[in-house]
């Protein structure tokens, strides 16, 4: 990884993904997206995680972030350089990981990234 941190951190940020961005949802998660302009904070793709208690405790909550930063990174080659990513968890993500582990979640995402013929996008 480079030496700058490539995550979403402030509010703001997490917003303008939200409002300007475009989403596509999977059965357990929800990936949104904003293409920045290029003068904008560089090249990098960045991730933003968010999980809601839904899920479960602190500890249930911080392995979901865990296994969503990690399958997200590994698909680093099919991302757009110069976007900005945030992934929502639903609540149903924790049966996924205890199910299918990394490579359940890596699937969830590259669904969502493609589009998603299961998903839905706005």
């Amino acid at each position: 990884m480079t030496a700058k941190r490539r995550r979403l951190s402030r509010s703001g940020e997490f917003d303008r993904v939200y409002r300007d961005g475009s989403s596509h949802a999977t059965r357990y998660l929800v990936l949104y997206r904003f293409p920045r302009k290029s003068e904008d904070e560089g090249e990098d793709v960045r991730l933003g995680v968010s999980v809601s208690r839904k899920v479960g405790g602190a500890v249930d909550r911080n392995r979901v972030k865990r296994a969503l930063r990690e399958a997200f990174w590994e698909l680093s080659a099919e991302l757009p350089v110069g976007h900005d990513f945030v992934i929502v968890a639903r609540s149903e993500i924790g049966d996924l990981i205890e199910r299918e582990g990394t490579a359940g979640v890596r699937a969830s995402i590259g669904e969502a990234l493609a589009g998603g013929k299961a998903g839905r996008s706005t």
